[in-house]
């Protein structure tokens, strides 16, 4: 369950600063922390969330951040409170072009589809891709980016609603989720260069739509763990499975605070981001059944 309850305030440790937080981040990582699917260290009652800006109330001296200062950040846990002590290196600054509702709509997805396009794959113009949940928070910055860097992007959607915000976005088509295959082998008999995949229980699917020589990256698992995947099938058409993980590249504050900075002149730029809904703190339950409710077209944010 989730309540709204009192806590201690947190008292900010050895490289730690105070932060009162004015926007939260929600994302289904919160839903999987919630149910069991993710891990969660320590004991009950926990605090949920990791992302979400505010400004400084305290910091070290000598710390390059100072009260009043405008921040956001990515990966602090507890961030569905009033205050949060946040790890300095994890501190990313704002600059004055973006509000504390567009940081935390953007950084984590922002920085997650920035991965997806940089690191997992380097897309390249005139590359074909297929984006799963092309209208979800992640799906379309993916597909914005995609489009920007001069490829095609062909969404999966599941809803009308859906599948008019992924053309929006800049999708050349926008397939059904329940005849989504087939339908991709029509656009591109030979295959797409890549695939990515948030759903899972998809993986084999976007296996059979990749070119050869082509790659898919399982980034999420939204519908549930795929099969096992048979090695030989990715002999067979030399297909390359990559596994896409923000955080193994987030792991210093100048990764941190450089990629943020490509993401913010990308905003300066003209990125777009879609909130789907806004949701007071304290009503963090009806959010979460919200976004369970795979309603949402892009990015749900908390207002503290």
């Amino acid at each position: 369950m989730l309540a709204w309850t009192e806590r201690p305030d947190p008292v900010p440790g050895l490289g730690q600063a105070l932060v009162r937080v004015h926007r939260v981040g929600l994302n289904l990582a919160d839903v999987y922390r919630r149910n069991g699917t993710y891990h969660l260290a320590g004991n009950a009652p926990w605090i949920l969330g990791y992302e979400g800006a505010g400004e400084i109330v305290s910091a070290p001296a000598g710390s390059g951040f100072s009260a009043g200062q405008r921040v956001a950040f990515a990966d602090c846990p507890f961030a569905n409170a009033e205050l949060v002590a946040a790890d300095l290196d994890r501190l990313i600054a704002l600059p004055d072009s973006v509000s504390y509702e567009l940081a935390a709509a953007v950084l984590l997805q922002g920085l997650t589809a920035q991965y997806l396009i940089r690191d997992s794959y380097r897309v390249r113009a005139g590359d074909r891709a297929v984006v799963h949940a092309a209208a979800g928070g992640v799906g379309l910055l993916l597909v914005k980016m995609i489009v920007h860097a001069g490829a095609t992007a062909i969404g999966v959607v599941s809803s009308q609603a859906k599948r008019a915000a992924a053309l929006a976005a800049g999708c050349g088509h926008a397939l059904d989720v329940r005849d989504w295959p087939s339908a991709a082998k029509a656009l591109a008999p030979h295959g797409f260069d890549v695939v990515y995949d948030s759903v899972g229980t998809t993986l084999a699917d976007s296996l059979d739509v990749a070119r050869t020589g082509g790659t898919v990256v399982f980034y999420g698992m939204a519908g549930g763990d795929p099969a096992p995947v048979d090695p030989r099938r990715l002999m067979d058409r030399s297909l390359r499975l990559v596994g896409g993980d923000l955080w193994n590249v987030l792991t210093s504050a100048h990764e941190r605070r450089t990629r943020a900075a490509d993401l913010f002149a990308a905003l300066d730029a003209g990125l777009n981001v879609q909130i789907a809904a806004r949701f007071a703190l304290r009503d963090g339950a009806e959010a979460h059944r919200y976004l369970e409710s795979r309603a949402a077209i892009g990015k749900v944010v908390l207002e503290v």
